[in-house]
């Protein structure tokens, strides 16, 4: 609570001062009472007039004029308490936004922290040293540990095995050769490696996403909120009808009481609480907003880009089939692999001791273990010299099997099993998307940096309405800019959204009208980049998010519809001077 004080001093200057005026006001000093809400009023009217320079800066008309003039008014006929009042409101329905945004749009303060900014070079004497990103020369050799994020793009001194999933979207490990290509961004899931690098700190492949961020953030249109679009023809009228009962009537109590009468309430608190109330039960069901702005985007969304990885699929490797030669059982052979790879923390030996501990097979020490980086890793295990790794050659006819990834098992140097490995789709994509359509979304569409097979199976099996495979970066940027565009050229309503959950979605999640990231698992950057974060690792969720923000913001239509109707009234009224400001 103090933090709150101590962030939002105005809300409690108002507070303060109000309580003061009317402790005193109670007390028969009138005088001091009218200082106190003279206090509470002028901080209401600085910040009124602070939020419209800002509003007219960024071309839109708010509730903030109407505030600042209502102020104004008041303080000018002596009505200190109704100023204090609205100053107060104004106060609290900002503070309140303030409040439930927090601090969640430091967007590229993520995808910066995440860059390497140190590099393991080696020296003149053989051996590595640690050094600035920005002292490493083209041409340099350097050495990324097991786990480490590749700092800059190079060609391969020795092979290896990297996640690429957060740059390409590919969710099984890539084997690398000696020779070979490795991009930055990426993390070395094997042992040591060491590169020769072609990049330089401002030229590589990272450096370049965040470029094609921070031009993302820059190109974004910025939002038209619901009480701005209210304000834009309230204010208007407002300002037209104190002048006309001036002019008619001549008495300028009139005149202010119609501007008193018309102090936005319903504007400057009643649909922030509307808002902030969906805000609020969105993160209780798994959803993050940052800001009311992106709650009211998304319950209008109707074209949404997807990712596949992480996203419609798990995001890792799972074993999805194991055939064995005949007569050998399957549970041996899971008992044999999963005791052999529990020692190792790849990847994908995590998938195969798992599928071993899901069908409850109890697993055995190994020993004299040997593992050949990107080949495979051997052991014995109860006797057995087993070898678990890649299939070398053609494989037997009893290896019907077609998977994405591909893990053969030896054993006292036959092959007795083939393991299959697939990224599967989540249970609720294809429920998700059904359930985003009775919200409203025309359109789905499935951008995968993954290869034209594998997401051509997965948009078939959710059922997206078109899907675009192989896509980089920028292709992802492109193809949100033209579902932007062609809903302009339609003058359809709405708004395009994009979820992902990797540094490669990160650019589209930051030009999207609205970007969603799935927090849960994916990279930081993405989730900093987003205007919503899905916290728990379901995609479900974001139908959860779409149908709470159609609430929130259905609830402030209605407040401020109502409110407007009751302020017309009261303005009405006080034209005829049955309500006075003055008296």
């Amino acid at each position: 609570m103090a933090a709150f004080l101590r962030g939002y001093w105005f809300v409690t200057v108002a507070v303060l001062s109000l309580a003061s005026g009317l402790t005193l006001l109670a007390n028969h000093r009138t005088d001091a009472a009218n200082w106190a809400f003279g206090v509470s009023a002028l901080v209401g009217f600085i910040l009124s007039i602070q939020w419209l320079i800002e509003a007219i800066r960024q071309g839109a008309l708010g509730s903030d004029v109407l505030a600042a003039i209502s102020i104004a008014a008041t303080a000018i006929t002596g009505e200190w308490i109704a100023s204090s009042v609205i100053a107060l409101m104004l106060a609290s329905g900002r503070a309140l936004e303030t409040w439930a945004e927090g601090r969640a749009h430091a967007q590229l303060g993520a995808l910066l922290a995440r860059a390497p900014r140190e590099v393991h070079l080696f020296g003149a004497d053989g051996a590595p040293r640690t050094v600035a990103l920005s002292e490493v020369e083209l041409g340099s050799r350097i050495l990324v540990r097991s786990g480490e994020v590749v700092p800059l793009d190079g060609t391969l001194l020795t092979k290896g095995t990297f996640d690429e999933s957060a740059l390409t979207g590919e969710p099984l490990p890539v084997y690398r050769a000696e020779g070979e290509e490795v991009a930055s961004g990426v993390v070395n899931t094997d042992g040591g490696v060491e590169l020769i690098t072609t990049q330089t700190s401002t030229t590589s492949t990272y450096a370049a996403l965040v470029r094609l961020v921070e031009q993302a953030q820059a190109e974004s249109a910025g939002s038209v909120r619901l009480a701005n679009r209210w304000a834009a023809w309230f204010v208007p009228f407002a300002v037209l009808l104190s002048l006309c009962t001036w002019l008619i009537s001549g008495s300028y109590a009139y005149a202010i009481a119609v501007i008193v009468a018309a102090t936005p309430c319903p504007l400057i608190l009643a649909v922030p609480v509307a808002i902030i109330a969906g805000m609020s039960k969105a993160a209780s069901r798994g959803a993050i907003i940052k800001g009311g702005a992106a709650l009211e985007l998304l319950a209008r969304a109707r074209v949404i880009l997807m990712d596949k990885t992480g996203t419609l699929t798990q995001g890792g490797p799972e074993v999805s089939r194991v055939v064995c030669d005949n007569n050998i059982e399957i549970e041996w052979v899971l008992g044999l692999v999963g005791s052999l790879e529990q020692h190792s923390p790849h990847v994908v030996a995590k998938a195969l001791v798992g599928h071993a501990m899901i069908h409850n097979i109890k697993l055995s020490p190994a020993t004299d273990m040997t593992e050949e980086h990107g080949h495979g890793l051997s052991g014995m295990v109860d006797g057995h010299l087993v070898k678990v790794g890649q299939p070398v050659g053609a494989l037997p006819d009893w290896a019907d099997i077609s998977e994405a990834l591909l893990v053969a098992v030896e054993v006292d140097g036959t092959l007795v099993a083939m393991i299959g490995l697939d990224d599967p789709v989540r249970e609720e994509s294809q429920r998700t998307i059904e359930q985003l359509r009775s919200l409203g979304v025309t359109k789905t569409i499935l951008v995968s940096g993954d290869r034209q097979s594998t997401v051509e199976a997965v948009a078939a099996s959710v059922g997206v309405d078109a899907y675009y495979a192989d896509c980089k970066p920028e292709q992802k940027l492109e193809l949100l800019h033209a579902e932007k565009a062609a809903m302009n050229a339609a003058g359809a309503t709405g708004t395009v959204i994009a979820i992902g959950d990797g540094i490669n979605d990160a650019p589209a999640l930051a030009a999207a009208d609205v970007g969603v990231a799935m927090g849960a698992r994916g990279a930081t950057a993405a989730s900093e980049a987003a205007d919503v974060v899905i916290i728990e690792d379901s995609i479900g969720h974001l139908a959860i998010a779409v149908d709470i923000a159609q609430g929130a913001r259905n609830r402030a239509l209605q407040a401020s519809g109502v409110g407007m109707a009751l302020a017309i009234g009261a303005m009405l009224v006080s034209a005829f001077g049955i309500l006075n400001a003055t008296e």
